[in-house]
Parts: C-alpha cells; sequence; structure tokens
C-alpha cells in the first residue's frame, strides 16, 4: 500500500530541504508549496493525506490556510513553526489544526507525529467502514451506545461529565483539543471558570484511567492548550 502525500508547506528553503529529505528517506510521497497560495492550489488539487504547514508564509498568514483547507475538507494539518507561545498554538488548533510542532523540531519528533496522524486515519477509516458504537483504545472500550465505559474489562464509574469528556477526547483521538474546543462542546460556552473546571474534571477522570506512575497512558496534557487522548501501540 503506498505512504500517506503529504503535502509540505514552508518557504524556508533549508528546512523544506530537511523535510523533504525526511519524508523521501522513508517512502513517503510528496508535494512541496513554498507559500499560501500555492499549498490552497495544492491541497485542493491534489487532496493529501496530511499537511505539513508553517505558520509564517510570506504572502499570507498560515491561520488563513488553515481555514481556508477547513472550508472544504478534514485533511489532517500539522503545524510546524517558530511561534512558540500558547497563544500561537491555540489560534492554529482553534482554527482546525490537528497537531502543533515547535522549530527547532528533530526529524525523529517529525515522523513520530507523521505515524501518529497515520494511525488516527487509519482508526477513522476503520470506524467508518464497521460503522460500530464501541470505541477501543489499548485496555480502554468505551461503548457509545450502551453509555458506559471498561478499563481492562471492569467497568469505569464515571460521573456524567466525566463520561462527556471521555467521549469527546476518544472521538478525537490522536488530536490536540484546545481547552475553548473542549468547553464549547461540553458546556457551550468557554469562560475562564470553565476553563478552572475543566481541569478539576479532568484530574478526576484521569485517576479513573491512568495507572498513578506519572506518565500519561491515555490522556496526554499540552499545559496551556489543551489535553490529546493518545492512541494505544
Amino acid at each position: 500500500m503506498n505512504k500517506p502525500l503529504i503535502l509540505v508547506v514552508e518557504d524556508d528553503t533549508p528546512v523544506r530541504n530537511l523535510m523533504v529529505t525526511a519524508l523521501k528517506t522513508n517512502d513517503y510521497r510528496y508535494l512541496v508549496a513554498p507559500d499560501g497560495k500555492t499549498a490552497v492550489m495544492e491541497a485542493s488539487s491534489h487532496n493529501p493525506d496530511i499537511v505539513l504547514l508553517d505558520l509564517g508564509l510570506p504572502d499570507m498568514d498560515g491561520v488563513e490556510v488553515i481555514g481556508t483547507i477547513r472550508s472544504w475538507s478534514n485533511m489532517p494539518i500539522i503545524v510546524i513553526s517558530a511561534r512558540s507561545e500558547d497563544s500561537d498554538k491555540i489560534m492554529a488548533l482553534d482554527a482546525g489544526a490537528d497537531d502543533y510542532l515547535t522549530k527547532p523540531f528533530s526529524v525523529e519528533e517529525l515522523l513520530a507525529r507523521l505515524r501518529a496522524t497515520q494511525r488516527r486515519l487509519a482508526y477513522m477509516a476503520k470506524e467508518s467502514q464497521s460503522g460500530s458504537s464501541v470505541f477501543v483504545n489499548g485496555k480502554l472500550q468505551v461503548d457509545y451506545a450502551g453509555g458506559c465505559a471498561y478499563l481492562d474489562g471492569q467497568e469505569l464509574h464515571l460521573t456524567p461529565m466525566e463520561y462527556k469528556l471521555l467521549c469527546l477526547l476518544s472521538r478525537n483521538v490522536g488530536k490536540v483539543l484546545t481547552h475553548t474546543y473542549i468547553t464549547q462542546n461540553i458546556w457551550g460556552r468557554s469562560w475562564d471558570n470553565d476553563v478552572a473546571s475543566l481541569r478539576v474534571f479532568m484530574a478526576t477522570l484521569r485517576k479513573k484511567l491512568e495507572a498513578g506512575d506519572g506518565s500519561p497512558q491515555y490522556i496526554q496534557t499540552h499545559i496551556g492548550v489543551g489535553y490529546r487522548m493518545i492512541k494505544a501501540e
């Protein structure tokens, strides 16, 4: 089976060459775009599987590119940018990006993010074909139809809010969800006290899911940004 087609949107030639070399070495198919206008054209013409997008483009901001692509497609977009402020990450993720990688980055991390996105795509395709109402991630199972969840075969005793959070995270497995996205989907609004409440509910949910050794097994915190459900190997 062919590797995914990757669209590399980067105006910095050395960085673009590094990314292309990494993709070529790992047998990925790829397209390149040095600016936003070309990126939008390539995305609409070739429908790539994944977009690697720099935000600081010469002709338009990368967030605008995200919004344009999102107007017609849900193709995964991984932002790769030198902008490291939480506000920049949140803006890109809220615009529709799936992940955010800060420059400078290692080739190994870039490839890991691509593999994670591929797993998410494969899982979504499998779920779409099977029409299954049960989410399975390692030892975790969420029965959407039954309104319950299990860990290692044992039913989890979740509050209604914890269950809503678990469902939202599991339906977006592998994708970073910002505080704003989560609170708007859970409470229908996004106020400061909602974010504070979210942290409390997330902490109690994690206690019921994690082993307690400090390492995230299912829910990863992106400090100042939001949360991601990790796809178990």
